[in-house]
C-alpha cells in the first residue's frame, strides 16, 4: 500500500478499510507518511466524511499507536471528557467527587484552544503540580488517591498528536470523524471502563447550534460503543461563561472555594451534578444518574471530595495547604477595572465566544503555541443571564496586567453583556442526553 493512493481513494469519496486506515496511522507514528501526507488526509476526510466502521477502525489505530494504560483490577475507571468553553473549570471538582465516591478518574486533560480555556493551563497555576507525570506515576496516584488530572504523554495516543497538529493549522479542526478519533483514542489509550462526554453548545462553544451539537454527541457515543467504551454524552449549555470567572488562577480559585463549600454558583453546580451523576451510574457506582446525583452532593457536604482534591495536588507536587490557603499561592493581577451595566435593566445575554476572546486579548490565552500565558488575568464576578441591574452595576470585573489591556478588555465585554428591558426567558442548562440504543 502507498499512503497516497489511500489520500486518493478517501479523496474520491470511496470508504477505506480497518486495514488500510491501520497501515496509514502506523505510517504517522513510524515515518512513513509525511506532514504533508497527514494534512491531504485530514482535508480529503474533512471534505468526503467517514463511515462508522471507518470513524471505529481510526479511533482503534490511533489508541493503540502508543501505549495503552491497564489498571490491574481498579474498578470502575472513569472519565470526563468537555468539548471545550469559556470558564468551565468542572473538571477540577469533578475528578476528586467521583474518586470520593468509590471511582477511579484517570482525567487526561489538554491546553487552551481557540477562545476556550483548557484545563492543563489551569492546573499551571497550582505551584509545584505536576501536569505531565510519568506513566507510573500516574498508576500510582491514580491508585492511592481515586484522581489524577495529567496532560497528554508522548506515550498515548502519539499519532493523534501528530494529526491534531497538523489539523490545527490546516482549517480541519472542525471535521466531526477527526474530533471524535482524537477524543476516544486518548480516552481509550487511558484505560476507561466508561466515559461521560460534555459537549456544549451555544455561542461559547465549538458547535455553536443544537443540531450540529447533537451530531457531535452522537457519533462519539456510536464510535464509543463500537470500541466496546460504554459512553453516555450531556448536550449542556454554553451561550453564558459557566460559573463566575473566565481565565486560570481565577478559575482554580472558584474550584477551590466550590470543593469547600464556601461558594458554589448555581448553573455549575447543576452541570457538575448532572456530569457527576452520569459518571456514576455509568460505573455502577448508582443505581441511577440521580442518586449519582445525591452521592456526589454527600461528598461535597462531607468534606470528602475536598480530601480527595488536596491528596490529589500533594501526590503531584503541589501545596499541602492549598485548599485552605490557595489565595497565598494564586497569582494575582495588578489591575483590576470593573464593567459597569450602562442602563438599568436585566442581563439579557452574553456573546460568550467573544468572551473567551478577551481573556486571550488579556494574555489569558494562546495566539500560537509557542505563547507563555499569564496565569493571573481574565475576569470574575460575572453576573448570570437574567440577574436585575442598576445602571453603574458591576456586571463582572476585569483582571489585567496593565490599565491600558484592563481598559481594551472592558470595552470589549461591554459589548458582549446585553441589558434589555425584560427578563430573558430561562434556558435548559441540560438540553439532551445521549445514550447508546
Amino acid at each position: 500500500m502507498l499512503p497516497q493512493e489511500l489520500i486518493r481513494k478517501k479523496r474520491d469519496g470511496h470508504e477505506l478499510s480497518e486495514k488500510e486506515i491501520s497501515f496509514f496511522v502506523r505510517g504517522i507514528t513510524g515515518g512513513g507518511v509525511s506532514e504533508s501526507q497527514i494534512s491531504a488526509f485530514a482535508m480529503a476526510v474533512f471534505f468526503r466524511g467517514m463511515t462508522l466502521d471507518e470513524r471505529v477502525a481510526l479511533t482503534r489505530a490511533m489508541t493503540y499507536s502508543g501505549a495503552v494504560l491497564h489498571w490491574d483490577g481498579l474498578s470502575p475507571v472513569l472519565d470526563k471528557h468537555s468539548t471545550g468553553g469559556v470558564g468551565d473549570k468542572v473538571s477540577l471538582m469533578l475528578a476528586p467527587m467521583v474518586a470520593a465516591c468509590g471511582g477511579f478518574v484517570p482525567m487526561i486533560s489538554g491546553r487552551g484552544l481557540g477562545h476556550t480555556g483548557g484545563t492543563l493551563d489551569k492546573l499551571s497555576a497550582i505551584p509545584g503540580y505536576r501536569a505531565m507525570p510519568d506513566l507510573d506515576t500516574l498508576r500510582r496516584v491514580v491508585r492511592d488517591v481515586g484522581c489524577a488530572i495529567i496532560g497528554q504523554t508522548v506515550d498515548l495516543a502519539p499519532a493523534d498528536q501528530r494529526i491534531y497538529a497538523v489539523r490545527d493549522v490546516t482549517a480541519t479542526v472542525e471535521s466531526i470523524p477527526l474530533i471524535c478519533s482524537s477524543i476516544l483514542s486518548k480516552k481509550l489509550a487511558a484505560g476507561l471502563q466508561g466515559l461521560v462526554m460534555d459537549v456544549k453548545t451555544g455561542s461559547g462553544a465549538f458547535m455553536p447550534d443544537l443540531k450540529s451539537a447533537r451530531e457531535l454527541a452522537e457519533s462519539i457515543v456510536r464510535i464509543a460503543t463500537g470500541a466496546r467504551l460504554p459512553t453516555v454524552a450531556l448536550l449542556t449549555d454554553m451561550d453564558e461563561v459557566l460559573g463566575k470567572t473566565a481565565g486560570n488562577a481565577l478559575e482554580v480559585a472558584e474550584a477551590v472555594d466550590y470543593l469547600s463549600g464556601r461558594a458554589r454558583e448555581p448553573r455549575l453546580h447543576e452541570v457538575t451534578l448532572a456530569l457527576a451523576g452520569e459518571m456514576l451510574a455509568l460505573g455502577k457506582l448508582a443505581a441511577s444518574p440521580e442518586e449519582g446525583r445525591a452521592k456526589a452532593q454527600a461528598a461535597l457536604d462531607s468534606g470528602a471530595a475536598a480530601e480527595r482534591f488536596t491528596r490529589m495536588v500533594v501526590a503531584l507536587g503541589g501545596p499541602k495547604d492549598f485548599v485552605e490557603r490557595n489565595e497565598a499561592y494564586l497569582v494575582r493581577a495588578p489591575v483590576t477595572l470593573p464593567v459597569k451595566a450602562s442602563r438599568p435593566g436585566f442581563v439579557a445575554a452574553m456573546n460568550t465566544r467573544d468572551a473567551g476572546v478577551a481573556v486571550v486579548d488579556l494574555g489569558g490565552g494562546r495566539r500560537k503555541t509557542s505563547d507563555v500565558i499569564d496565569l493571573a488575568v481574565g475576569f470574575s464576578e460575572f453576573r448570570p443571564v437574567g440577574t436585575p441591574v442598576t445602571e453603574g452595576d458591576t456586571v463582572a470585573l476585569v483582571h489585567a496586567a496593565d490599565d491600558a489591556s484592563a481598559e481594551r478588555a472592558v470595552a470589549a465585554l461591554e459589548l458582549c453583556v446585553r441589558i434589555s428591558d425584560a427578563a430573558p426567558a430561562p434556558r435548559p442548562l441540560v438540553h439532551a442526553r445521549i445514550a447508546a440504543s
